[in-house]
């Protein structure tokens, strides 16, 4: 597949360098628009405008929907006026309502110039959503039908609206703006053309509110598998509808930011490759600023126990394998906790019940660890490289430390994501790397507070 589109991508390069345009054309209506999308995204600028307008309206307004931003951009800006409106009137609102909030101050003037009344005063309408709302990624464009409707009169009127809504298959019923019912494609036609709408809608709809968290609502797509869901405003009347395609919009960015919080770095709204270094710089330092400076409390504790550790200097080579073991098994912890609480799995309520199953895993896992542990370090260190400072009271400092260490680390790693999310914080914050110096400083005090008691240092 991927050696099929770099050969397609070079035909259409070759075929736009020798301006065989009538060939070029044949080629791209057969194509589907984000793969169009991609093959711009690889020419050179000066061709783009040009390869653009040999699309028909239809598959150009696809394709423009599925490029980044900064092509965007550049194609509207070498747009006249009247193809920038060709444009807007096959757009669906939702999306070009998210390609405004993409544009620089100049470019959102011109294209609310040139869209018409209608969608300039939806467009409007959904931007005026916060960010992260169920408004901000809803359409406007939805079947509605009445209840008094017949069958019939229903089809007719979606035979009449169909190429201007985003489905049709999911209409919904309603009555001044008052959501009723909502009845599919199929329900209709399976019915009478002379049965009611009334009689064929299911009255038991689940809905969201204009205000509502759009990524629980992407899962609430999902966990029913809905093409669609309405969404109501505080008066409860119909405004828009969220479609999959939207929701999986949705998934794709969240999960990224979860996956790159995860990794300590700032959300970047930016493809890698179209990142700037000092856009990469900025995601990546301040993370790495709060990491190296909460990293100062390991030195502190290094070097309070320093006397310790010089009468004993046997004890220092078993630190890196206690601090990266409890490292990772916070980790483990946390990076599951986090990607159930994203997937609605878990709740807080339910931390009682996850730190239970946390500190059994933990004891399991701690007990094999040290038991394999204790076995290396007499088997491979005291025996095989016969250092003899390595006694079996010191293998014993080191496993009990070791199983402290795994059952403090799966505890922390699975409550501060919970607390967090209940504090409102994105629980992806409380990641790895957060946790991983907690764990190191915890491991550390335990592992010289152990080797303070049993060898008294």
């Amino acid at each position: 597949m991927a050696e099929h589109s770099v050969t397609m991508e070079a035909t259409l390069k070759a075929l736009l360098d020798n301006k065989k345009y009538s060939t070029l054309k044949d080629i791209l209506v057969t194509m589907n628009g984000a793969d169009i999308a991609a093959v711009l995204e690889e020419i050179n600028e000066e061709k783009i405008t040009l390869l653009f307008r040999l699309l028909p309206k239809e598959l150009a307004a696809e394709t423009f929907v599925e490029m980044d931003p900064e092509i965007q951009e550049l194609l509207i800006k070498g747009f006249s006026d009247s193809e920038l409106r060709q444009i807007l009137d096959e757009l669906f609102v939702d999306d070009a309502a998210d390609i405004v909030e993409e544009m620089p101050a100049n470019v959102v003037k011109r294209i609310l110039a040139q869209a018409d009344p209608q969608m300039r005063k939806e467009i409007n309408e959904i931007l005026k959503y916060p960010e992260n709302s169920a408004g901000s990624i809803m359409t406007t464009e939805y079947i509605s039908l009445r209840p008094k409707m017949t069958v019939e009169e229903a089809f007719v009127r979606i035979r009449r609206l169909a190429t201007d809504r985003e489905t049709i298959y999911t209409c919904y019923v309603t009555e001044d703006r008052k959501l009723l019912g909502v009845v599919t494609l199929k329900d209709l036609l399976l019915a009478n053309d002379d049965d009611l709408v009334s009689s064929v809608m299911d009255e038991n709809v689940i809905a969201v509110h204009t205000f509502d968290d759009r990524e629980e609502i992407a899962q609430l797509l999902s966990k029913y598998n809905f093409l669609a869901l309405p969404v109501t405003d505080t008066d409860d009347r119909m405004v828009g509808i969220i479609t999959f395609d939207d929701a999986m919009d949705v998934i794709e960015e969240e999960t990224t930011e979860d996956i790159e919080r995860m990794a300590a770095m700032l959300p970047s709204e930016k493809e890698y490759l179209r990142s700037g270094v000092l856009d990469v710089y900025k995601q990546r330092i301040p993370w790495l600023m709060l990491l190296m400076i909460s990293a100062t409390f390991t030195g502190m504790i290094i070097s309070g126990f320093e006397n310790a550790l010089a009468g004993m200097v046997v004890l220092t080579a078993f630190i890196p394998m206690l601090m990266d073991t409890g490292g990772n098994s916070g980790s483990q912890a946390a990076v599951t906790i986090i990607r159930s609480l994203s997937l609605g799995e878990v709740e807080f309520k339910d931390i009682a019940q996850v730190v239970w199953k946390e500190i059994r895993t933990a004891l399991l896992c701690g007990a094999t660890l040290a038991v394999a542990c204790f076995g290396k370090i007499m088997l491979v260190d005291h025996l095989l490289l016969r250092n003899d400072s390595v006694t079996m009271l010191v293998a014993l400092v080191v496993c009990l430390a070791l199983f402290v260490t795994v059952l403090f680390a799966k505890v922390i790693g699975c409550s501060l994501p919970m607390l967090a999310h209940k504090l409102g914080f994105d629980p992806a914050v409380m990641s790895s790397p957060f946790i991983t110096t907690i764990v190191d400083a915890l491991s550390l005090l335990v592992y010289f507070g152990l080797a303070k008691g049993v060898l008294g240092l």
